[in-house]
């Protein structure tokens, strides 16, 4: 893995707690805009993502990035601690832009390092377990505000425990691309940082010196999809967290991430999503 600039790491926890479960951790189809971490302590259960079964059994970590669509198998007991984390997406984003494994062993002090973070944070315990009860706008925008309520010395120790069990997926995590020609390079981290303007493939071309044609084929080989589908897949995800985080209508949301016309915004959205924006507004609301 690539060397990052630890000052770029901005985590922000959600929420962290104990969990116990006999046959009722069972949800379909959870797509969040954070990630989940998850020690398990007895029990088993399973995460189904892209048809690949993931079982969660004790003493292993197990990570979820966000926007990982993905569902919840519980047939028996399972116990777990669990940690939400939330990274606000400006530039690079470690939680979306690097490639994790879902389980790693877990260290022999990482069950005491989750216990210590539930301690100083009792208030982050989810009330329950259903997605839909936390997953929506209003509880995100209050943990969110909670989060940078607390006291300075239990952000410092949240954070540095939140960094050391985040190490054991970093240690093995690696570039979702790995993007060898330095143009392309440089024309992915200027998408990343202007996804909320209209961003003109033929002016990204001419940056890199390159024809238009010529900059497409290299951008795919590099990052396996089109610079278009590349703009509009990130530009989707960031309408997910505004349609959640924000009040903003769908127009507004439309025009801020560079549609005019707010109906190909709307198709757009289903088309990656599934649902139109306010459908999924309201799913996030319910």
């Amino acid at each position: 893995m690539n060397n990052y600039d630890i000052s770029s790491l901005h985590i922000l926890t959600l929420n962290t707690g104990y969990a116990e479960h006999d046959k009722d951790w069972n949800w379909k189809d959870v797509r969040s805009p954070f990630a989940r971490l998850y020690y398990v302590t007895k029990g088993e259960a399973w995460v189904e993502i892209d048809k690949q079964q993931i079982y969660l059994v004790p003493n292993h970590l197990y990570m979820i990035p966000p926007y990982t669509r993905h569902s919840n198998i519980c047939t028996g007991v399972f116990c777990h601690y669990y940690i939400h984390i939330y990274e606000n997406p400006d530039s690079f984003s470690f939680l979306e832009d690097l490639r994790y494994p879902f389980e790693v062993i877990a260290h022999e002090e990482d069950k005491n390092l989750f216990q210590r973070l539930c301690s100083i944070n009792p208030a982050m315990r989810l009330p329950e377990s259903d997605p839909l009860s936390y997953d929506n706008h209003s509880t995100l925008l209050q943990n969110i505000a909670n989060n940078n309520q607390r006291p300075f010395w239990d952000i410092v120790e949240s954070r540095g425990i939140i960094f050391i069990i985040l190490s054991r997926f970093l240690k093995e995590a690696q570039p979702k691309q790995e993007i060898r020609d330095e143009r392309i390079r440089h024309a992915a981290a200027y998408i990343h940082e202007h996804i909320t303007e209209p961003i003109n493939i033929s002016k990204l071309a001419s940056n890199a010196y390159m024809s238009e044609d010529h900059f497409i084929r290299l951008f795919r080989k590099e990052l396996g999809e089109t610079p278009t589908n590349y703009i509009i897949r990130l530009k989707m995800e960031r309408a997910e967290l505004m349609l959640i985080t924000t009040n903003l209508s769908v127009k507004s949301i439309s025009f801020e991430l560079g549609y005019e016309e707010v109906s190909y915004f709307s198709n757009l959205f289903k088309k990656k999503i599934g649902r139109t924006p306010n459908d999924y507004r309201k799913g996030k609301r319910s």
